[in-house]
C-alpha cells in the first residue's frame, strides 16, 4: 500500500519556474529537463541538474535529490542525506516534500521509524491539499498502531483524499460508516463509497460492495451482483473476498456463475457509470 516517494515530477512553483539558473535557463526549463531525464531512468543525469539547484535553494530540487537517496535512485541509499535534503524542502513549504519526509519517518527504512514525526508533515502536506498525504494521514489516525485513534479526524482527512479521487480512501469511508468508527453505522453510505471505490477499480471496495450485495446490506441483495465484484476483488488480491466466496458461489447456477465472470472481465463502469 505504501508506493515509493513521490515527486520526481511535481511541478515547481511560479517562483522557482520564473528563476534563472546560472547557465541562463530558467529554473522551469531545468527541472523540465531534469525530469524528463528521470522519466527515462537516467536518475545520475537528473541529479547533476538537480544537485546545484538544491544546493541553491530550490525546494522542489531539494525533494527530489533526498527522494533519490531515500530509493537508492542514481546514488546509494543514505537515509541521514535523504532526511537532510527532504526536511529542507518541507520547511520550505514544498507540499510534497512534507508527505515525502512523513513516508521516510512511516516506513522506517535508512531511517529510525518514528511515527510522531510522520504524522506532523503528512497532517502538514494535507493541510495543502496533497491528496496522499490526505490518505495516509487517514490511515495513520485511524489504524496507526503507535498513535490513538482519532476516526473523526480520520474521516475529515479521508473525505479530502476522497474528493480528489483516491479510491482506497472511498474504501476506508466506507468502512467507517460500516464499523460505526466515528459515526452512526449506515449500510447505505458504506455501500455507496465502497460503489464508488470499487468502479475505480479499488480491489478491498470490490469485496466489501460483493459482500453488501451478498448480504443485502445497504444494497438490495444480488447473488449475481456479488458474485461479479467479488470475483473482481480476487482478481485483485483482495483477501477481503474470500469470506464470501463460497456461499456466493453455491447460491448461482452455472450459467449464473458463467454469466457473473463474463461480467467480471467487463470494463468497469468508472464512478458515475452504472454498477456491474
Amino acid at each position: 500500500m505504501f508506493a515509493r516517494l513521490k515527486g520526481f515530477f511535481a511541478k515547481p512553483s511560479a517562483a522557482e519556474a520564473a528563476d534563472r539558473t546560472a547557465g541562463g535557463q530558467t529554473v522551469g526549463e531545468a527541472l523540465a529537463r531534469a525530469q524528463a531525464l528521470a522519466a527515462d531512468g537516467d536518475f545520475a543525469a537528473a541529479l547533476a541538474i538537480w544537485g546545484p539547484l538544491a544546493h541553491a535553494g530550490v525546494p522542489r530540487a531539494q525533494n527530489n535529490v533526498g527522494a533519490c537517496f531515500a530509493e537508492g535512485l542514481g546514488v546509494e541509499a543514505d537515509g541521514a542525506l535523504a532526511q537532510r535534503w527532504l526536511t529542507l524542502a518541507a520547511e520550505a513549504g514544498d507540499a510534497v516534500a512534507q508527505r515525502n519526509l512523513a513516508s521516510l519517518f512511516f516506513k522506517g527504512e535508512h531511517v529510525d521509524r518514528d511515527d510522531q514525526s510522520a504524522v506532523r508533515w503528512y497532517r502538514a502536506a494535507a493541510e495543502q491539499g496533497d491528496a496522499e498525504a490526505q490518505h495516509m494521514l487517514s490511515w495513520m489516525l485511524l489504524e496507526g498502531e503507535s498513535l490513538p485513534a482519532d476516526p473523526a479526524e480520520a474521516r475529515r482527512y479521508a473525505e479530502l483524499a476522497a474528493a480528489q479521487g483516491v479510491a482506497t480512501a472511498m474504501t476506508r469511508l466506507g468502512m467507517l460508516f460500516h464499523n460505526a468508527l466515528g459515526v452512526e453505522r449506515d449500510p447505505s453510505q458504506a455501500a455507496l463509497w465502497w460503489s464508488k471505490a470499487a468502479a475505480l477499480g479499488e480491489p478491498d471496495a470490490q469485496a466489501m460492495l460483493g459482500a453488501a450485495y451478498h448480504l443485502g446490506q445497504g444494497v438490495n441483495r444480488d447473488p449475481l451482483t456479488a458474485m461479479t465484484w467479488l470475483l473482481r476483488a480476487r482478481a485483485g488480491l483482495s483477501p477481503l473476498a474470500d469470506p464470501f466466496y463460497a456461499a456466493v458461489r453455491s447460491s448461482l447456477t452455472a450459467a449464473e456463475f458463467a454469466e457473473a465472470d463474463r461480467r467480471s472481465r467487463a470494463p468497469l463502469p468508472g464512478p458515475n457509470g452504472a454498477a456491474a
